[in-house]
């Protein structure tokens, strides 16, 4: 069995409506899993956001860690 993962909405009728269209010949039945984001769930802005606030990264702060500039490293230019 081969998988693929797509987002979709569920529209006020119930329906699933995939944002993309699959790459599969059909019809063809299929089997769904459907993960509903939990209400407690984080937005990954809100994500972020916390994790900026987190103790953990307090290191960075430290002086000695800035141990690349600006000068340092190839630039990166993505191809299209």
């Amino acid at each position: 069995m081969n998988a693929i993962q797509a987002t979709a909405i569920i529209d006020a009728d119930g329906q699933l409506r995939l944002d993309v269209q699959l790459p599969v010949a059909g019809p063809s039945r299929v089997r769904v899993i459907i993960l509903v984001p939990d209400a407690r769930e984080l937005s990954e802005e809100e994500w972020s956001k916390q994790v900026i606030k987190s103790p953990s990264f307090e290191f960075l702060k430290d002086p000695g860690e800035d141990v690349f500039t600006l000068n340092d490293g190839k630039p990166f230019n993505v191809q299209r």
